[in-house]
């Protein structure tokens, strides 16, 4: 049993850098954990039996090597593909003897190159969030499946697409050049945050919060900032999930029900993560004089996350950061944001005129978001009967059973 749950500890830690440094040589991600993993199936099979080694990553990286050359050796190439991995054949062969050092040799760059191609902009987002998880977060193909709620042959096949596109389009494994570095981070952290979204209000299923993926994301964040650490998108994606991590014991009751942010038990919340989150948004903003999209939504958060009482919220900024937001990062969602900090800031009849100008957005027909937010200004602006059939719409839209139980609670209140 100690040996199962070092070999899973290994496995979070090193096989991102192991199947890096293979995709780098073989110039196949697929291939590249297909071989991490034999690796690691053979230390399931070696170590609970003959001992954990002294150097587990090392022990990992001399099998992967072996198993990679004896798949080179005896897999048939076609259309000279045998001749354009025969120098890195050798490179691989050479490179291996000392291998702590080829451990470190160049892992930064081989991590950065495998997250710019697992987030690489022609896979569909969906596909890129479950090859992030399996390729950087180490999680198998059910848990994928949990984490999303999706069956498991559904997070197979989007794995496996994932990397076919890949590798049928010919996709180096390489860093963006200079000109391209800024858009390819900007997918990179969509993916990040679309995972800790998912976890943090839960799509569909019976859980309002689900705090493992969005360890999972912030696991990720981290991780990218210590690569990319003049970034200041990243450092204000990750300072935006801490400042939204610190309140998870404060966000659900003790059955599990949803508690609204001004609602909560604020002594309750994680002041750590909090104080962390404030020196990583200090630290981005420090980077730049022009906040991106992250970066704004950081401040936004850490004005909840100074306010001792939710009276004591600066609704007046986080409108003007909300503006500023739009003019960076437009959505319908940025807008319904901006409407309901609008209403905080300046009364509900303003709120309830950003609604209005929504309520014929496409992309929100089938959203829960804007029939909730509608009602909230309805409710507040005395219109009861409106307001409770805006909140009934929105319990029928929800995928998630917590919030469809919170809006009915309301439109019966």
């Amino acid at each position: 049993m100690i040996a199962h749950r070092t070999i899973e500890a290994v496995w979070r830690i090193e096989q991102p850098r192991l199947t890096a440094r293979l995709a780098r040589i073989l110039r196949d991600v697929g291939l590249a954990e297909e071989i991490a993993q034999d690796a690691f199936v053979l230390a399931l099979e070696r170590w609970p039996r003959d001992g954990i080694p002294r150097n587990p990553a090392a022990w990992l990286t001399e099998v992967a090597r072996n198993r990679a050359l004896d798949r080179l050796r005896r897999t048939t190439m076609i259309d000279g593909k045998h001749r354009e991995l025969a120098i890195d054949l050798t490179e691989l062969e050479r490179e291996m003897p000392d291998f702590e050092a080829a451990l470190d040799r160049n892992i930064d760059d081989d991590l950065l190159r495998l997250i710019f191609t697992a987030c690489h902009p022609v896979l569909p987002a969906e596909q890129r969030a479950a090859l992030v998880l399996r390729l950087l977060g180490g999680l198998s193909t059910p848990e994928i499946a949990r984490a999303f709620l999706v069956p498991e042959a559904t997070a197979a096949q989007r794995i496996v697409r994932a990397k076919r596109t890949l590798r049928d389009a010919g996709i180096r494994f390489e860093t963006p050049r200079a000109e391209e570095l800024r858009d390819r981070v900007s997918a990179v952290l969509e993916v990040v945050y679309l995972i800790f979204n998912e976890g943090y209000v839960a799509t569909t299923g019976p859980d309002w919060l689900r705090p493992d993926l969005c360890a999972e994301a912030l696991r990720l964040g981290r991780s990218l900032a210590a690569l990319l650490p003049d970034e200041p998108e990243v450092r204000g994606l990750v300072a935006l999930m801490e400042f939204n991590t610190s309140r998870f014991a404060a966000r659900t009751g003790k059955a599990g029900d949803p508690i609204l942010l001004l609602d909560q038990d604020r002594g309750r919340w994680d002041w750590s993560l909090i104080r962390g989150g404030l020196d990583g948004l200090n630290r981005a903003m420090a980077l730049t004089s022009a906040p991106g999209p992250y970066l704004l939504q950081a401040m936004i958060a850490a004005c909840h996350a100074r306010a001792v009482t939710a009276e004591d919220t600066d609704w007046i900024a986080i409108s003007a950061y909300y503006q500023a937001l739009a003019l960076a990062a437009p959505s319908p969602i940025v807008e319904l944001n901006r409407a309901v900090a609008a209403g905080m800031a300046f009364g509900p009849a303003q709120g309830l005129a950003i609604v209005e100008a929504l309520k014929d957005e496409p992309r929100l027909k089938d959203s829960h978001l804007l029939p909730t937010v509608c009602g909230d200004f309805l409710e507040k602006l005395g219109h009861q009967a409106q307001a409770r059939a805006a909140f009934r719409q929105a319990a029928q839209l929800t995928g998630n059973d917590r919030e469809r139980a919170l809006l009915l609670a309301r439109a019966g209140d």
